[in-house]
């Protein structure tokens, strides 16, 4: 009784330590965003004196608003499409038997492994003859490919866990392979998708070397390119750099606590019994 005491209270102090050296930098952040230059360097871990909101003012100066929409527009894009394609492209993958198919998906998991810095030069080239540099599509485009492989790869694992009854008794009561997918397949994937779309989310929104190639022009920057270049500018005030990641980290932090509802929730919970 006493060896699993020790046990459980040594790892609940391990526990308690990496929660504190992992939360660690978000308390340097966010106070560090409230705090003057002056007061940072002299106690950068000590609460601020008094709320002051100077950093902000300074960063929404900036283009810090553009670059902000200009990231949004692109992880809302590039992710949107690739939970489409990859739903649509796992359901096939996994419900419908053709030969080839664990080739073709063999190939699909393969194409994870490569790693995007191969890919770089040769894009550069397409979105150099296409005219594309600079703009939110062929960034869209290159986020959707790199996506996509282990988006697959995830919803087919996902899919073959359903119940094949379900599937069955749904299409018995006329229900087209279509009309099983929008009705049956996807209500019930709503823990994997959410998942999915968090883990992507995350990603696109914060990558950083794709965008700071392909986005050249100043007004098409995303906030992580943007934020590169303003800590540049802004290298010896610390509170600005601290509210511009403070501000970036927000729609993250929303997304994350938005999909932990369907964590938790049971896969296929409620959907049938005894199976």
């Amino acid at each position: 009784m006493l060896t699993r005491r020790l046990s459980a209270t040594c790892r609940h102090f391990l526990l308690f330590l990496l929660a504190v050296v992992a939360l660690a930098p978000v308390y340097l952040m966010i106070t560090g965003s409230f705090k003057s230059q002056g007061e940072f360097l002299q106690h950068p871990w000590a609460l601020p004196s008094s709320l002051d909101f100077e950093a902000y003012r300074t960063t929404f100066t900036d283009k810090f608003g553009n670059w902000l929409l200009n990231s949004v527009i692109v992880t809302v894009g590039a992710v949107g499409i690739t939970m489409v394609v990859a739903s649509l492209a796992a359901w096939g993958l996994v419900n419908w038997p053709f030969r080839g198919r664990d080739t073709v998906l063999g190939i699909v998991v393969s194409l994870m492994v490569v790693p995007p810095v191969v890919l770089l030069i040769p894009l550069f080239q397409v979105g150099t003859e296409l005219g594309w540099i600079s703009t939110f599509r062929i960034v869209i485009l290159v986020y959707i490919g790199l996506m996509l492989p282990f988006s697959v790869y995830l919803l087919a694992n996902f899919f073959k866990t359903i119940p094949a009854s379900l599937l069955e008794a749904a299409a018995l009561d006329g229900a087209s392979p279509f009309q099983v997918f929008r009705r049956i397949v996807v209500p019930l994937s709503g823990p994997a998708v959410a998942t999915l779309a968090v883990v992507n989310l995350l990603w696109a929104w914060n990558e950083l070397l794709l965008a700071l190639v392909f986005l050249q022009e100043d007004d098409k920057k995303t906030l992580m390119v943007g934020i590169t270049g303003f800590q540049s500018r802004f290298s010896l005030d610390i509170p600005t750099i601290m509210s511009g990641m403070v501000v970036a980290t927000l729609p993250l932090v929303a997304a994350y606590l938005f999909g932990q509802r369907y964590f938790i929730r049971g896969l296929t919970a409620g959907g049938i019994k005894d199976e």
